[in-house]
């Protein structure tokens, strides 16, 4: 027993570190330092080079090397470098935004990490996957006002916490699995209050999955202004208090 509650653990540990040191990179989430949506008219963009504008196809942009760019809907953005800086053009529910990373950011210079609850094996329950006849579109709000998630919903898991009987819409995984996105009785309290993320591996052949909740994750906008993170979807919001996984992170800007 105190061999499992060991790697249990280091397990844990291993994971943890790991999230912190994803969100220490000099051009990663915490290093954004503005978020600016383009028109369909040129013009200068805070202190970036060029000039810049939009249209339902592309973005044009005078005064750079590139003129035009193609960003895809939901996708990752497309790096514009600027010195030691990266401007990453994105499209939003049809909008084009360009997000600026800086290696200077006082948010990367000041962040220590985020906190958690303590692991504990008691939040690592046992659920059954139900696939769905086809995988549907759910749409999520969004951060920002305005803007739509759409997301490939895969089939459900019903599972048991705090007591009662619960249920989660599980989307497919950007990588294999499975991916949650939900809320609970902590959420605005000690967590995030849009969501929290939660990766489950694929089901076994009799449909189990693990839902280890010690490993439920912060979105990028819950360090920065500057994402545009979807909201939970209402299926997924759980009424217990889950004390586990990752808490609202907290800066100290320097003056």
């Amino acid at each position: 027993m105190t061999t499992t509650v060991h790697s249990f653990e280091i397990q844990w540990n291993t994971w943890h570190a790991e999230r912190e040191s994803y969100y220490r990179d000099p051009l990663g989430w915490v290093a954004l330092t503005g978020l600016y949506w383009l028109t369909d008219e040129f013009e200068t963009v805070a202190d970036l080079p060029g000039r810049w504008k939009a249209d339902a196809d592309a973005v044009h942009i005078e005064g750079l090397d590139v003129e035009r760019l193609e960003p895809v809907e939901g996708a990752p953005g497309i790096l514009v470098e600027d010195g030691e800086r990266r401007i990453e053009v994105i499209r939003r529910t049809g909008s084009v935004a360009l997000r600026v990373h800086d290696p200077k950011s006082p948010h990367l210079q000041s962040f220590q990490g985020f906190p958690t609850y303590a692991p504990s094996e008691r939040w690592t329950v046992t659920g059954t996957f139900t696939p769905y006849p086809e995988a549907k579109i759910v749409t999520t709000g969004a951060v920002v006002e305005g803007l739509e998630h759409h997301h490939t919903a895969v089939g459900t898991i019903d599972f048991e916490l705090g007591g009662e009987r619960q249920q989660f819409v599980a989307f497919g995984g950007k990588k294999g699995g499975l991916q949650i996105l939900f809320t609970d009785a902590t959420s605005g309290v000690t967590t995030y209050p849009a969501s929290r993320s939660l990766a489950v591996e694929d089901p076994d052949a009799d449909g189990r999955v693990t839902l280890d909740f010690n490993r439920a994750s912060n979105l990028p906008c819950a360090f920065t202004d500057y994402a545009t993170c979807p909201v939970a979807p209402a299926e997924n919001k759980l009424t217990v208090a889950v004390e586990a996984g990752e808490k609202t992170p907290e800066f100290e800007v320097p003056a």
